[in-house]
């Protein structure tokens, strides 16, 4: 009686659904069997014409857990769902099978009539037929549904990364917030889903708050430092001044106050406040790690006042 291959594909990804195949294959051996391998070491072309076969020869099911799915149960439950809703599927075609063969550690049929059947397999995908297809035809069908959506979310070329954490999906991700395609479970989504950035308080774009920054920033210079960005923005964050000195990376926030009888400008750095610029400079450091690996971050803040005059700089972490 022929085997039940099951596998699932896009555990890891930080957008885009879950999906597990489900395959039966025919009873007699076919010359393509030969090319079946774990779906991860085969080029996409291969991929596709494989899954074409096998879609086309054999019984198949796909069984599908949508991101926001994910979010709601976890990835343990969306697993054991995504395989019974695969495995459904194909019970639909009424096709027999003697054993069931999951690729991995964990029987996520189990407390069904069909555990019994189960056997797992530790990179079953690469030793067992049935297995590397279903892993195939999931892996198509993902990544399918990938580039199918990419159009709609051009910033995050889901086209080529298929929702993987590649670091520019992570900076777009940083640049231009979440989708509804992003799993919010996962990190970094989880961290930028629990931040408010209707939050941040705006910068100053006026010629007076650009002004002060100048200011700033040439009080800097004069004082040794190296300017490496001015008015840094993303989606989430803004960095007024970055510059370097010695071994040191600061952030620097101006603050501007027409009239310094109405108190310190730094009076603005609030918990808040700076919150969101420890945000700020661990994001920035995060996808510039390579260039400033050994510079000890400093946040600070200057006040700048009346005539626009630095006030005050102060390293405020």
């Amino acid at each position: 009686m022929p085997i039940l291959g099951i596998d699932e594909v896009g555990r890891g990804p930080l957008a885009g659904p879950l999906v597990v195949g489900a395959v039966i294959l025919p009873e007699q051996d076919r010359a393509w069997f030969q090319d079946l391998a774990d779906s991860k070491k085969l080029t996409a072309k291969k991929r596709e014409n494989l899954s074409g076969i096998i879609l086309k020869e054999s019984a198949t099911g796909l069984g599908w857990v949508t991101a926001h799915e994910l979010d709601k149960i976890g990835i343990s439950e969306a697993l054991r769902l995504a395989t019974h809703r695969a495995v459904k599927s194909i019970q639909s075609l009424h096709v027999p099978f003697s054993q069931i063969i999951i690729d991995g550690k964990v029987n996520f049929l189990k407390q069904t009539p069909l555990s019994p059947y189960v056997s797992t397999v530790i990179k079953a995908d690469s030793k067992i037929h049935e297995v590397s297809a279903a892993s195939i035809i999931a892996k198509v069908a993902r990544d399918k549904y990938m580039h199918d959506i990419a159009p709609k979310y051009p910033k995050y070329h889901f086209d080529k990364n298929v929702g993987y954490g590649t670091k520019a999906h992570i900076e777009a991700i940083y640049q231009h917030g979440l989708t509804l395609e992003h799993r919010k479970s996962f990190e970094p989504c989880k961290t930028i889903a629990n931040f408010q950035p209707t939050k941040i308080i705006k910068k100053n774009t006026t010629s007076k708050g650009q002004k002060a920054e100048q200011t700033v920033t040439d009080y800097l210079v004069q004082n040794g430092h190296t300017i490496i960005e001015r008015n840094h923005k993303t989606y989430l964050y803004e960095i007024d001044i970055i510059s370097t000195k010695d071994d040191k990376i600061y952030f620097t926030e101006v603050k501007y106050r027409s009239n310094s009888a109405h108190g310190n400008g730094l009076d603005a750095i609030t918990p808040a406040k700076l919150r969101q610029m420890h945000f700020a400079a661990s994001s920035y450091l995060k996808y510039n790690n390579t260039k400033f690996k050994k510079y000890q971050p400093l946040l600070a803040a200057a006040s700048v006042v009346d005539d626009y005059r630095v006030q005050d700089w102060l390293i405020i972490n």
